[in-house]
């Protein structure tokens, strides 16, 4: 007795055969209802345990019939059996030994199409989905999309306990209609109330008030919510964000805001490697006080070690400080002081040099953001052209227009960037300007976006002052990782045969193809352009060059780890090869 016990327990469980019928042989429908199939799901997944499969074909009915209404099918015929056993007859806590095979079988029945599909009241600015109009198939989302759209189009008129108060909707199987009546109630016209803040935050409340930005006595307007919650997430203080609206208003219709926080490690570090065959190993480094006075203000101080092992046979430092203060003027307004110190062993100069940097950021939209400020800039240099220093004061403005989907891995979207710092010189320094533009743009192909077309192109000038009175580290080199890869660092200059420096205008143009063969493994084929001129445009003072290679990408959590091989295609260094490790694409 035991052993057969023992040899019943042990048994092993056979895997069943799942099967789907749908009447009418629709495709789509058919691959609609294998996804809503918690049989077909487990079949995939090779679960083989009976009881997991009963509870599962019992569950498909109700996500079946959710799946077809979805559709449009509001009159279906849906059988599910068991090694020919009908599931809904069989009790839930039925013991079977063994399930070998389980059929679907669905007519889903004609396609129902809108009869009368309206809702009312609306605003003139209300936009309805295109598909709640006669005559079209009477999906259960669009229903639930046009009740939404009708809800929020009155919220965004100020409108903040704007609800749905009735839903006549009926089924005609005899004509397969069905009518749609829906019923708003826009209520009263509310304005913003006070904010109250849930729990306790080391950030001081009038801060938070700052930062949040509600515009008490304003009209309520629900986009106010959405960017109140990004400043306060955007000050990296907090880890959790939680706005709600009232659920009651005052005798003045004014509605608060309730505003849950929890504050995030007050303290942070972090550190990070890059490798170029060329450029040799950087390392770098940060820490960060997320609070440091109490009103959500960041102190980091960051450093890096560059060059190490490189061509230059020279390492490069850089030490920097700064406080940033957010919601400074306006709540989209942020202070910053920075302080930056920098040691520069490069291929064409050697540059000790410090600046003090004092400006504001404005975050014009989640996409849109511009920063402005002024600084005292101070460089010893010695170079080609002899030992010199320089004095400026100057005045740097930029934009980021940043449209991607992944800062790190972008498969869609845009990105430009542009900065003009013009400069004025002190103590016998030249005065004069230098502007830079970086724009890319990225094209994913298929849903999946299996493979990924990305594209970039860099514009640089220097105006005002000429190369022996501008600081090397203004001027523009290119060859390495972030120009023309496969060329050695820095590698394309000015040589007029005597002397070897910067120019004054650049161009570098890239293109990469991005594919994926597995969720973690990738490859990218890329070619790179470059130019640097004399004057600040391009002209035949200048000269190109190129390279091209080939990549691999393996993906993490935070983004791929890059290896990148390049050679150059014309040019100088014509027959060396460079190799590049990093995190994150290289554009």
């Amino acid at each position: 007795m035991l052993l057969v016990a023992f040899a019943f327990a042990s048994a092993p469980a056979f895997a069943f055969q799942g099967k789907l019928k749908v009447v009418g042989g629709d495709d789509t429908l058919e691959g609609i209802l294998t996804g809503a199939s918690l049989v077909l799901t487990a079949e995939k997944e090779g679960n083989k345990n009976p009881q997991d499969i009963l509870a599962a074909a019992q569950a498909d009915y109700g996500r079946l019939i959710g799946a077809l209404y979805q559709e449009g099918y509001y009159g279906p015929v849906i059988q599910i059996t068991i090694d020919g056993q009908e599931a809904a007859t069989l009790p839930p806590l039925t013991r079977l030994p063994n399930v070998s095979k389980v059929v679907i079988s669905v007519d889903p029945g004609p396609r129902f199409k809108l009869g009368r599909a309206e809702i009312t009241p609306v605003t003139k600015k209300t936009r309805l989905p295109e598909g709640f109009q006669r005559g079209e198939p009477a999906r259960t989302d669009v229903i639930r999309d046009a009740a939404l759209a009708g809800v929020d189009g009155w919220r965004e008129k100020g409108h903040a306990k704007a609800d749905v108060i009735e839903q006549d909707v009926v089924a005609d199987h005899a004509r397969s209609r069905l009518d749609v009546l829906l019923r708003l109630n826009p209520g009263p016209l509310v304005r913003f109330g006070d904010l109250v803040v849930d729990g306790e935050s080391a950030v001081r409340q009038d801060r938070i008030q700052d930062i949040a930005g509600i515009p008490s006595g304003e009209v309520f307007d629900p986009d106010v919510l959405v960017k109140s919650a990004a400043r306060l997430r955007r000050t990296g203080t907090f880890s959790s964000v939680t706005l709600r609206e009232a659920d009651t208003l005052d005798a003045n219709n004014q509605m608060d805001v309730e505003l849950s926080l929890v504050d995030a490690k007050p303290r942070r570090f972090g550190f990070g490697a890059e490798l170029h065959s060329a450029e040799g190993l950087e390392l770098s480094a940060f820490w960060m006080h997320r609070n440091m006075f109490g009103g959500a203000e960041r102190f980091r101080i960051e450093g890096s070690v560059g060059g190490i092992g490189g061509e230059t046979e020279g390492l490069d430092y850089h030490l920097s400080a700064s406080l940033t203060r957010p919601a400074t003027f306006t709540s989209d307004t942020d202070l910053f002081i920075r302080l930056n110190l920098d040691q520069l062993e490069e291929p064409t100069y050697y540059s000790q040099q410090a600046s003090l940097e004092v400006g504001l950021t404005r975050q014009f939209t989640d996409e849109l953001s511009a920063e402005a400020g002024i600084a005292y800039r101070y460089s010893d240099v010695d170079d080609d052209l002899g030992r010199r220093q320089f004095n400026h004061l100057s005045f740097p403005l930029s934009a980021t227009w940043d449209r991607r989907n992944n800062g790190l891995d972008a498969t869609k979207g845009s990105y430009l960037r542009a900065d003009l710092m013009p400069y004025v010189g002190l103590g016998g320094s030249a005065s004069g300007g230098r502007v830079y533009v970086d724009g890319r743009i990225y094209k994913g192909l298929g849903e999946e976006r299996k493979v990924v077309l990305a594209a970039r192109a860099q514009l640089g000038s220097v105006f005002g002052s000429s190369i022996k009175d501008t600081p090397p580290d203004l001027l523009f080199l290119s060859g390495g990782s972030g120009t023309v890869r496969g060329h050695s660092y820095q590698s394309l200059a000015i040589d007029d045969g005597t002397d070897e420096t910067g120019g004054r205008s650049f161009v570098g143009l890239s293109g990469e193809v991005r594919t994926t063969f597995t969720d973690k493994i990738g490859a990218v084929a890329f070619y790179d352009l470059g130019y640097i001129g004399a004057n600040g445009f391009v002209d035949d003072t200048g000269g190109w060059h190129s390279g091209a290679g080939l990549g691999l990408r393996y993906q993490t959590g935070i983004g791929p780890i890059r290896f990148d091989v390049a050679t150059p295609v014309t040019g100088p260094d014509s027959s060396a090869v460079q190799i590049y490790l990093g995190i994150g694409q290289a554009f």
